[in-house]
């Protein structure tokens, strides 16, 4: 009896380990499709979306493993929108999507309007669902799809954005022990900051000296 506990012990640890090597083998693979993602938006190539859409692919299946069912519903929506970006982006010339500047009052207005919806996606994840930090999840979920919006219209403060959202991220990644997806968010935050002075500058050169702000 004794042996078969132990044989059925290491069979466990066996399998789990083969499981997490999996896992981590994509995890990888979703990671580096992730940074070429990033580094194409910062340089404004509808490329970006297509390496978005292989990488959210992967991730709405880990995510939906470790329990993080918003992120991973939230990845479904992300390979819509890399359509719908490559869509807006794939013009060029004259005819191109230029870099545009959304007023504070505008911004605030989003915040609060994406806050109450997080508060509610929250409360119905904390109680009808089993997923891990659900008013957290819930808040980078609704944040991320007005965000990823912003990046298809190219409004330059979506970079903003990106950085609260990746601090967050980082700690509900590292809760749940995909390792090489925090630290991808860690060098997110930093892209995130170059990205905005990237954009602002091409939006500068884009209509000249000041920025123009679109009401």
């Amino acid at each position: 009896m004794q042996a078969d506990f132990w044989g059925w012990l290491g069979g466990a640890f066996h399998s789990a380990f083969g499981e997490m090597q999996v896992l981590s083998a994509w995890e990888g693979v979703a990671v580096i499709l992730a940074l070429a993602y990033l580094l194409l938006a910062m340089k404004r190539s509808r490329w970006c979306w297509v390496a978005a859409f292989a990488s959210t692919a992967i991730y709405t299946v880990l995510f939906y493993e470790v329990a993080l069912l918003m992120e991973s519903a939230l990845n479904v929506y992300y390979m819509g929108m890399a359509i719908y970006g490559y869509w807006l982006w794939r013009r060029d010339g004259q005819d191109e999507l230029k870099v545009q500047r959304w007023p504070l009052k505008k911004h605030l207005g989003i915040i609060a309007l994406t806050s109450i919806a997080s508060l509610g996606v929250g409360h119905f994840m904390a109680t009808f669902t089993e997923a891990s930090f659900p008013y957290l999840d819930a808040a980078t979920t609704c944040f991320a799809v007005m965000t990823t919006f912003l990046v298809a219209k190219k409004v330059l403060e979506n970079w903003l954005y990106w950085v609260v959202i990746d601090v967050v991220s980082i700690y509900l990644y590292l809760s749940k022990g995909l390792m090489m997806t925090s630290l991808l968010f860690v060098f997110y935050v930093g892209l995130a900051v170059a990205g905005y002075f990237v954009w602002r500058a091409a939006a500068a050169e884009q209509r000249g000296p000041e920025l123009v702000l679109k009401s």
